[in-house]
This record gives C-alpha cells, structure tokens and sequence, in this order.
C-alpha cells in the first residue's frame, strides 16, 4: 500500500519507510519444528583427533595408530564412512621393521678395528663378510620379518678404569707462631699442600725452640725446613713474621733463622726417646662445643698433655744427678672432618646413630666409606718437620694411637715408627668396677669423681679441657672402634661385668 493512502496524515515517506514499517509491524513467520540430530553429538572422528594430541604424542601417532590409512585412496573408507566396505576376509600380512643401525656387537668390533686391529686379515674379512649381510637387510626399511639365524660373538670386556696415579704431596709451611697452652709453649705451624686447598696444622712441642745458642741441646730441634728456607723477594722482617725466627721473638731479641743445610747434623742422646706424636683428625662437634658422642676433644688435649711431659735423661756416671728436660714431639692435626666424610655427613650420621646404628653403619647407609681419612699430608709434614724419617742418624716416632690401620698408613708413607703409644680414655681410667658389679641401683655412671680427685681436674687444650668424657653414647662408640673397626683398645665393660 502506498504511504500517502494508510498514513495521510503524516508527511510523505518515501518507499523504504514504508517497507521498514510494515517489517515491524508485520506478524512473526512461524517458526519450522526442528528435530533432534539422530547421530552423536561429538563426531568419533574428532574424540580421535583429539585424543591423538598432546604434549606426548607427535604427527606420526595420527597415521599409525587411528588413521593408518588415510594417506592411501584405497583405503578411503577409513575417513569417509559412507565409502566404508568392511573388513576383508583376507588375513592382513604381518609386517616387521628392519633397522638401519647394525647390531651393538658389530658396532663394537668395527671400533676396536678403527683403534688399532686393522692388520688381522682373517678378522677384517669375517668383518666384511658380515656387513654385506646387514647391508642386504637393509634394501628395505619395511618387509618381511626376516628368518636369519642370531650368531653369537664373544665381545671382550671393556678394560676396568684404573685410577690415576697422584704425584707425590709436596707441604710449604706457610706461617709458625708460638702458642701458650695449659700444658705448656707450644708452636703452631700452617701448612698448605698440592693435594687440596685445606690448611692443616702442626702443633711442635720442642725445647730446643726456645733455647739460645749457648744453652746445651740435648736434642735436635724440630723445625720446619720450608719454614726455614729462603724465599724469593723476602726480607729479614718478612721471614720474621711468617715466623723463621729462632728462640724467642721479643722486642730486643730478632733473630731469623738460618736455612736448612745437609751437612749440618746433630747427634743423638741415647738416653732420650724418639719424638712422640699423634696424628689427629678434626672435630668440630668434640673439640669446640663438648659432644660426649667422641672423645675427639679429650684426645687432642690428651695428646698435648702426655707430649709436654718432662723427659728424665739418667747420668752419665753415679756422681752426676739426671738431667730433666722438657718434652717434645708434635700433633699434626689434619682438616677432615668426620673422618673423612666431612661435617654435614657427619650430623646426618649423627641422627642414624640415633635410630640405633653404629657409625660404621650410618656412614655407609650416606654413600661414606667407613673411614675415609688420609695420611699422605700428615707424611708429608713430618718430613718437613724432620721426624720419622728411615735413615741411619733418624730416630723415628713414637705414634699415639690405637689404631693399627694408621701405623701402616704412616709406614707406607715412608716414615720409621719406632713404637705405638695406647691412648686409654680417662674415663675408662678412672672408672670404679665395684659400683656397676655391686651396687648398680646407687648410680648408673660407672664415673664418679672420688675424694682426692679434684686435683686432675685441671685446665685442658679443648671445651672438656682436662676432664673425661663419659657416657652411654661415648660407651658404644668405643665399642664400635674396637669390634669393627679393629682398635687396640680393651672393652672395660665386658671385663669387669663378666
């Protein structure tokens, strides 16, 4: 209908008003019935693509496992299922993948050729014979399973690794200061070596180090020869402060030290014993905070201790009194810690022990060797300090240890070990028998400190200082060494409860 007829009394509208109007004001068409899809909702060709992707799968899982076919026309019922025939009833062939790489053992043979094995004709030919076999298997990457007969080769072993040889540690004594203790002076010498980057130490307990050239010398010194040596570069207040000086450094007494001549000998006094010496080993936890798991702590101060003691020089003839002179020897103490297998290993072990292993057991239950200490550097240093060396004019050493294992270390090292020295615990000393066999209710720490016995509880080198570490964790630590780890060491507690 035209605009100027319906709407006369509006203004004139052109014709694409009119149609605008008439589709607004128009009824609604009605709405066809749509029925349900008969199909599945999700196509299984997509569940299938979709359960082809991932972070796993590659584009190769796509053809072979749910399209094996759908880069071939033939097989075009695979996609399109409206072209799909079935299954035939032929059987489908088995195939077999052929690979390209020859056999491990062929492969290893053709290497050893290559490193030196080339001039064995027979070898080579047998060689040559069995590559153009593989290399006729390999015309085809996909075909038949082939019926060949494995032939065995015997392929010999790899050689074991053998581990290289170290070249012999070589110690520089760095710095020597002297060093007053409860036992007496004592110097301590720094040491750095080739072997690693740890700075071990020796504590030198000698008279002659404090004697004047006019006091006599009973016996000679025991100084460090690199200590003594002539630096290049150095002055004589250079040499004073890393501590070649000889008798007491004072403000009126400097006097460096003279370097180290083969020639220049001192005799030895019949009468006094080879140095004594321990090699000890570092433990944070029994030195400077008093663990009672070891005896680490009384050992070293111990050690100081029976070194320092005076030595008696008898006389020459009954009308001369005996000669009294200081003691002397030295503690190498060497920085491995936990024997071997350092600190943090060592507090780990600490907790195992906890759970009722011994210390041998938890060390091997972290990875550890049940001791995994070394002597080379301690070897190294008593060279340079002139002790233990084999020789007709050396009088050896005089180890303090119960462990035979480090008296056979030392010997390999070359040093002469004149004797073994037993180190007793002080609290298996002083432990009293009648109070575990008799009356065991009264106290249960067999270490009791009886009248008169205040007096050796005296000042030491480390926190247990002259005192003796005691205790059931120290009882079965003991008893570890000695059961296990084949210290000489007597079990106190089996022999007086038996």
């Amino acid at each position: 209908m035209s605009c100027a007829t319906s709407h006369s009394h509006f203004a004139p509208c052109d014709h694409s008003d009119a149609a605008l109007l008439d589709m607004l004001t128009a009824p609604a068409k009605p709405t066809p019935k749509v029925f349900a899809r008969r199909d599945a909702a999700l196509d299984p060709l997509l569940i299938a693509a979709a359960a082809a992707s991932g972070p796993n799968v590659t584009r190769n899982h796509y053809h072979h496992d749910f399209f094996p076919g759908v880069m071939l026309p033939q097989h075009e019922g695979s996609w399109d299922w409206t072209k799909f025939t079935g299954e035939g009833k032929a059987e489908r062939r088995r195939l077999a993948y052929v690979s390209r790489q020859a056999p491990r053992k062929q492969r290893v043979r053709e290497l050893q050729l290559e490193q030196g094995k080339e001039n064995d004709p027979l070898e080579r030919e047998k060689d040559t014979k069995s590559s153009d076999v593989s290399r006729k298997r390999r015309s085809s990457l996909v075909g038949p399973a082939p019926d060949v007969k494995q032939r065995t080769t015997v392929v010999p072993l790899p050689p074991v690794p053998v581990a290289p040889v170290l070249p012999p540690v070589e110690v520089k004594c760095m710095a020597r200061t002297r060093i007053p203790t409860p036992h007496g002076p004592a110097f301590l010498h720094l040491y750095h070596n080739t072997r690693d980057s740890k700075e071990h130490l020796a504590i030198v307990i000698d008279p002659a180090q404090l004697s004047d050239a006019s006091d006599p010398i009973f016996a000679p010194p025991i100084r460090s020869r690199t200590l003594d040596a002539v630096w290049d570069g150095e002055t004589e207040m250079d040499r004073i402060t890393r501590g070649a000086y000889v008798g007491r450094l004072s403000a009126t007494s400097q006097r460096v030290s003279e370097p180290p001549s083969p020639s220049r000998k001192h005799e030895l006094h019949p009468a006094i014993p080879p140095p004594l010496i321990r090699i000890h080993s570092e433990c944070f936890t029994g030195e400077t905070i008093g663990s009672m798991r070891c005896d680490c702590g009384e050992q070293l101060d111990e050690a100081i201790r029976q070194i320092s003691l005076p030595i008696t020089i008898p006389p020459t003839s009954p009308l001369e009194p005996s000669t009294v002179i200081p003691g002397r020897g030295a503690v190498v103490y060497l920085r491995q810690e936990g024997r071997g297998i350092g600190l943090l290993s060592k507090i780990r072990a600490y907790n195992l022990q906890d759970l009722g292993h011994d210390t041998v057991t938890a060390n091997l239950m972290l990875g550890h060797q049940a001791d995994e200490r070394g002597y080379e550097i301690a070897g190294a240093i008593l060279r340079d300090l002139g002790m233990g060396e084999v020789g007709a004019q050396s009088e050896g050493v005089r180890v303090l240890t119960n462990n035979p294992d480090k008296v056979e270390a030392l010997q390999k090292e070359g040093l002469r070990i004149a004797e073994r020295v037993p180190m007793i615990p002080r609290s298996w000393q002083k432990r009293h028998p009648e109070l575990v066999t008799k009356t065991p209710i009264l106290d249960s720490n067999p270490y009791i400190v009886q009248p008169g016995e205040e007096s050796d509880m005296i000042a030491g080198a480390t926190m247990i200082g002259g005192k003796a570490v005691y205790g059931d964790d120290l009882d079965k630590y003991l008893r570890t060494k000695v059961m296990r780890m084949g210290h000489i060491l007597p079990l106190w507690m089996e022999e007086n409860l038996a």
